[in-house]
């Protein structure tokens, strides 16, 4: 049992690695049933807490039957119609295909973001094809890209999803502007120490298709912070 729980554990964190469009539910009739212990209560809410997990990341074209079926004869020690080493390299070859998905779709929409935002008043499109725009313009040093940094930020998606802010924490944060990604390397060396800017980052200097796991960034998304240079540590 404690296998099974933990095989169960391990396939909904990588189910939350994956981003995609909305489900499409195939429909299974299985008639009313009755709650009668806590066996059955226990059941029915591990099917609640499963298929939760499973519609908040959108999974496609779940066929519930075939859902239904592998787990009875799992749990009946019948003969299963794939075996337990074809099993990893089916559910990696259908992941990748979301996150495939995911990432042409959000590529598009970032685009369209750029392209849209980019005629704002305010917002300077550098060569690289990051966007910034200045909240408050400082008056101290500018860092290098071999600086160590100390900032203040807030990072949102285009929907406005918050993914990390120390901000939010209430403690800054100090790093190296040649060990984050691109976008913050160029981004960050623009600005005076005392400055405030709002970086809209492009996936290809953000992260592309290779996104923290775990996490609301899905692969491809254009990043956006609100960033405030502290201090040049070094």
């Amino acid at each position: 049992m404690k296998t099974k729980i933990w095989v169960g554990m391990a396939t909904l964190a990588l189910l939350t690695t994956i981003s995609c469009g909305q489900m499409k539910k195939s429909s299974l009739d299985i008639g009313q049933i009755q709650l009668t212990n806590l066996a059955d209560t226990a059941s029915y809410a591990l099917g609640v807490n499963m298929a939760t997990a499973m519609m908040e990341q959108g999974f496609e074209d779940l066929n519930l039957t075939a859902f239904a079926k592998a787990f009875q004869d799992v749990y009946t020690e019948s003969k299963t119609l794939i075996s337990n080493e074809e099993t990893n390299g089916i559910l990696q070859e259908y992941f990748m295909s979301l996150s495939d998905q995911a990432g042409q779709e959000n590529l598009a929409e970032g685009q369209a973001f750029l392209e849209k935002n980019g005629k704002n008043d305010g917002v300077v499109t550098t060569e690289s094809g990051l966007q910034y725009e200045v909240i408050t313009q400082g008056t101290g040093a500018k860092p290098t890209a071999e600086s160590t940094v100390k900032v203040h930020y807030h990072g949102t998606l285009i929907d406005g999803t918050v993914f990390d802010s120390s901000v939010d924490r209430g403690q800054p944060v100090e790093f190296p502007l040649n060990g984050v990604i691109p976008g913050w390397t160029e981004g960050v060396q623009l600005m005076p120490v005392g400055s405030k800017y709002k970086l809209y980052i492009p996936s290809e200097l953000g992260y592309g298709a290779n996104v923290p796991p775990g996490g609301p960034i899905g692969p491809n998304s254009v990043l956006i912070f609100e960033v405030e240079l502290i201090d040049i540590i070094n």
